[in-house]
């Protein structure tokens, strides 16, 4: 081949492998496409060639450094933008910031009028944390711009906000915004960046003013409703609406506003707007997802079962979700063999161990219990919140089966491979105590006090347990008030406080706690107790009135019929 013939096919290869890299820059973020500079007058030597080649082939052999510091050099020596450009591109890339700093100065200093140049040089200074270096270009870029500076600001705004110290963006990002007073998107911008430092208040007068300047604009009602959900959710959802009187088909405007609208708990209206969504796009799998579970939360349980079903044709929804909701939906109608059939279908993914709680629960409610048993055996949890989930699962089904020394057992075997964990402990005590382990239950007790001392329930059980026993009573009502101290409005301990009152023969005291423990929550437990101060007050008519209204309320309480034959046998 003639060495003419080869310089040809070489410099047709060069010029696409430069169209090449052009295009790759103009996807990464921040860039843009720009008028081609005009070329320089390079004559198209052989050791031109040869140093590009040696680029091509260090890419080629998985050496982006190596071909970066050749383009660089190869750049230098022509004054190619298009090589100084791929030169920064390579060297960014492969995090050699210096040397991508080099290739993106050259750029610049070939082509200074080049935006994108300027972009490109302010995305690297900002990413190093070179405000102050950045803050020129910006200024120029911005300068430089006419009709589109808000697109600019646009651009440039996520590199700012992206900087760690707040502060220092919401400062460099204010300076440069001020002499576009009237433009939206830098009002916009500021708004973002200002939130992001702790200046709501800033944030949302900015945002207002965007919103003001270009009322048509989506993304500027959205920073809106955003900044105002969390202080005003009612005012947002006014802004919204009012929107989409005047823009209907805004779509992300639309989504927002039904999200909205559920978060703040108003789901026929919430429905109602996904609904509208899902008639415009009827194959989106999670707009029918989003009606279906509407649905269920309003009762309307057939309707919903019919929606879930269209988010499972469309196949675009992961079915393992699906699933696990049409179960929970069976499970509502009492449809319990379906709820089954459903969450055995839950194969993977984030429902997967929840379905199979489920299913050990509905195994055992039909009476299979050894086989729920076994199914939360073979569950694999992932993690330890998980494996205290299988065995509080496992202790509830023994329990309401009456095996309580089981229940005790399947505790003990937890604590041995989770040593020390609270829950575990605090049900462990708590069945010691039931099965008459007083011993083992205040050695637990004691133990989880030690190692949570924070854990009122745990001062609260082992007190009320002496108490209820009649044993060293001053001690436990120490006890029972530590609770009181970390716990003030907890029912169960302000009738604890009551019961210990009464138990050290301070009747008004007790009566006082007691009364607050029952109009908070009338619980059998605390009505037997309060009829029982009533009546060693000598209110004895209006303790088994007490006592009377409360078991036709729970006619199952054993605590209540105790009582009441102890006192009118």
């Amino acid at each position: 081949m003639t060495n003419l013939k080869r310089c040809t096919i070489i410099f047709a290869l060069l010029l696409v492998s430069c169209a090449h890299a052009s295009q790759q820059d103009t996807e990464k973020p921040g860039f843009e496409v720009e008028k081609q500079a005009e070329l320089p007058k390079q004559e198209l030597t052989e050791q031109v060639l040869y140093e590009y080649l040696l680029g091509e082939m260090a890419l080629q052999r998985g050496q982006p450094e190596l071909a970066a510091q050749l383009y660089l050099n190869l750049a230098n020596s022509t004054r190619d933008p298009r090589l100084a450009r791929y030169a920064a591109h390579l060297a960014f890339e492969t995090r050699q910031m210096d040397k991508a700093m080099s290739a993106f100065n050259l750029w610049l200093a070939i082509e200074p009028d080049s935006p994108l140049a300027k972009q490109a040089l302010v995305t690297l200074l900002i990413s190093g944390g070179k405000l102050d270096e950045a803050r020129p270009h910006l200024v120029s870029l911005l300068a430089a711009a006419t009709e589109n500076v808000g697109s600019i600001f646009m651009r440039i705004s996520p590199m700012i906000a992206s900087y760690p110290d707040k502060s220092a963006a919401f400062d460099l990002l204010r300076e440069l915004t001020l002499p576009y007073p009237r433009v939206a998107e830098a009002r916009w911008a500021l708004a973002q960046v200002a939130e992001a430092a702790g200046k709501h208040e800033l944030a949302l007068e900015e945002a207002q003013q965007a919103y003001a300047l270009r009322p048509e604009w989506d993304s500027a009602v959205l920073l809106n409703a955003q900044l105002l959900q969390g202080v005003a959710p009612q005012q947002a959802l006014a802004l919204l609406k009012k929107y989409l009187e005047s823009y209907p088909d805004t779509k992300e405007v639309r989504l927002f506003y039904a999200r909205a609208l559920m978060e703040q708990k108003q789901n026929p209206e919430a429905r109602a707007e996904f609904q509208r969504l899902l008639n415009a796009y009827p194959d989106n799998a999670d707009l029918a997802f989003a009606v279906g579970l509407l649905s269920l939360d309003m009762g309307e349980l057939d309707r919903g079962e019919k929606e879930l079903q269209q988010a499972l044709t469309n196949r675009k929804k992961d079915e393992n979700v699906v699933y696990y909701y049409l179960g929970q939906l069976s499970e509502a109608k009492k449809h319990d063999e379906a709820a089954m059939q459903n969450y055995s279908k839950v194969k993977e993914g984030e429902y997967n161990f929840s379905s199979r709680l489920r299913m050990a629960f509905l195994t055992n409610k039909l009476g299979k219990l050894d086989e729920a048993r076994q199914l939360l055996h073979k569950t694999i949890a992932k993690n330890n919140q998980q494996r205290i989930q299988l065995v509080m699962v496992e202790v509830q089904i023994l329990r309401d089966a009456q095996q309580f020394e089981a229940a005790y057992q399947v505790l003990m075997l937890g604590l041995e491979k989770l040593p020390n964990q609270p829950d575990l402990m605090y049900e462990a005590a708590m069945l010691a105590d039931k099965a008459g382990k007083y011993d083992a239950f205040e050695q637990m007790m004691r133990k989880l006090i030690e190692i949570e001392p924070g854990y009122a329930q745990a001062y609260n059980a082992l007190g009320y347990g002496l108490l209820e026993r009649n044993e060293r009573v001053p001690e436990a009502m120490k006890l029972v008030e530590k609770a009181y101290q970390l716990a003030p409005d907890d029912i169960g301990i302000l009738d604890s406080m009551g019961f210990g009152y009464y138990r050290l023969g301070n009747l008004p005291k007790s009566l006082e706690f007691l009364r607050r423990a029952y109009a908070a929550n009338p619980d059998p437990e605390i009505a037997a107790h309060l009829g029982e101060v009533l009546w060693a007050q000598g209110e004895k008519e209006q303790a088994k009135k007490m006592w009377s209204d409360a078991l036709k309320a729970h006619p199952d309480s054993t605590v209540l019929q105790v009582v009441i034959k102890k006192f009118t046998p």
